[in-house]
């Protein structure tokens, strides 16, 4: 069942769309500041590459390979001319290979790494991360031969720098694609905004339209602008409209009929009073036409009930398997007093045939089918009742011996309250059965076709699918 605290239509489409565009700038600005980072490295290690190759320059030997003496004069403006601003600080330390300190920043951490294969300059440079003084630095160190008159060495040059100025370009370029990204962002949702309210409005407009109809207005709705999305849900709901147009038509012409029906029994019913209290029969006479035209009462009421349970009833909802021989024998034994009543010849043969339906269904049917048979058959008449399973079908036969169908008749046979004789029968019976085989997918007939020896008789023949 839906709730109006149910998160709206509009709502699910905005936050489908936008949420994945949200993540991906996210994801987009964490990769650009890494890639900033990234550039930023690669433009500032060329400076520091220089300030190393400037320090190299003021480099002289002494002594060869080990017995080397490397002297450095370094003043610090060497190192001041590739500092961009303030907001970085270069160090730098000069040393031997073995790790002699020959100048610089003596308590600098020892290069412990390797040169790459394929360097990124025409020289022996390694860049990478670091911390000195507590802080990120981005260190290049340079292995730098010297040579002179009197000596040969190979001396190792780090020039370390703080990643103040690296992070600052770094946030400045993310700062300014963030603040173009949040402006698309926000265009995006704008057009999304207008583009799902403009989507929706022909719901608004049929909810709205559905709202401010009147209760007795089922009129299909006529929608032939909306969208092809919602066109199914206008389609269904007209059919919904129609079913209960067409149920309530139905409700209101079956109450017209009982209204009509029962108002005579109970018209019968009081003159049969009246005239008892005037004396014109005898007690027993009064009684016993009291008692017939009650019975007959009984026998619509219980009938019309019957009737309207299988209007609402399908057999869908009651998915239930029944042997429909075994019902048909229930029944007739039940009914064996009318036949003996009335000296009935009656023949039964059945084989089990189960059938997707209640049981209460199939004996409704069996018992309104055999009780019209009954009552139609002559005195000491035949009748006939089969059930037997023919390829994927039961078929149900009832033979009897009675005056058959008149043309008028056959046109209003299933009709509510139309029986040939209104003297035994309240006309209800026909339609109930015709109810229950329609609920249940199935076929029924009546055919004038006399048995055997007889001049006249009726045939019903019902056909439903075999249960698997």
């Amino acid at each position: 069942m839906l709730s109006s605290s149910k998160i709206s239509m509009r709502r699910q489409l905005l936050l489908g769309i936008l949420m994945p565009v949200l993540l991906l700038v996210g994801l987009n600005a964490w990769s650009l500041y890494e890639e900033a980072l990234n550039a930023s490295d690669v433009a500032y290690d060329r400076s520091l590459l220089a300030s190393a190759k400037t320090i190299s320059e003021q480099l002289d030997v002494d002594g060869y390979d080990d017995l080397a003496q490397i002297r450095a004069l370094v003043p610090y403006a060497a190192t001041e001319a590739f500092e961009a601003d303030n907001q970085s600080r270069l160090y730098y330390k000069v040393s031997h290979l073995n790790g002699r300190v020959v100048s610089g920043f003596a308590d600098m951490p020892a290069w412990k790494g390797q040169i790459p294969a394929k360097p990124a300059y025409a020289a022996l440079v390694d860049f990478y991360n670091d911390r000195y003084l507590n802080e990120e630095v981005r260190v290049a160190t340079l292995l730098q031969p010297v040579v002179s008159e009197t000596g040969r060495a190979m001396a190792v040059i780090q020039v370390a720098e703080t990643l103040e100025l690296r992070q600052a370009l770094a946030r400045e370029l993310l700062v300014g694609t963030l603040w173009r990204q949040a402006l698309l962002l926000g265009i995006i949702a704008l057009v999304v905004v207008g583009v799902v309210q403009r989507a929706t409005q022909p719901v608004r407009e049929l909810s709205e339209h559905l709202e401010n109809r009147s209760e007795h207005d089922l009129a299909p709705l006529s929608f032939a602008d909306a969208p092809q999305e919602i066109q199914p849900l206008i389609q269904a709901t007209n059919h919904v409209m129609q079913k209960l147009q067409s149920l309530l038509a139905q409700q209101k012409g079956f109450v017209r009929d009982a209204a009509h029906q029962l108002r005579t029994p109970l018209t019968v019913l009081k003159l049969q009073v009246q005239s008892a209290q005037r004396g014109d029969l005898t007690s027993d006479q009064a009684l016993h036409d009291i008692g017939l035209t009650i019975d007959r009462a009984t026998q619509l009421v219980n009938q019309m009930l019957a009737l309207a349970k299988v209007e609402q009833l399908s057999v869908a909802s009651q998915a239930v398997v029944s042997d429909f021989s075994e019902v048909a024998r229930q029944v007739a034994l039940e009914l064996a007093p009318l036949m003996a009543a009335r000296n009935l010849d009656f023949e039964m043969s059945t084989s089990p045939s189960h059938v997707l339906a209640p049981d209460w269904m199939l004996r409704e049917l069996t018992r309104n089918l055999l009780d019209n048979a009954i009552r139609h058959s002559p005195f000491q008449g035949r009748l006939k009742l089969s059930i037997a399973s023919l390829d994927d079908c039961v078929i149900f036969n009832l033979r009897d011996e009675g005056p058959g169908l008149t043309a008028d008749m056959q046109a209003r046979l299933f009709q509510p309250f139309s029986a040939g004789d209104t003297r035994h029968g309240s006309g209800l019976g026909l339609s109930i059965c015709l109810g229950i085989v329609q609920s249940l997918h199935g076929e029924i007939r009546l055919t004038n076709d006399p048995m055997p020896g007889a001049s006249s008789g009726l045939n019903c023949e019902v056909q439903f699918k075999l249960a698997a």
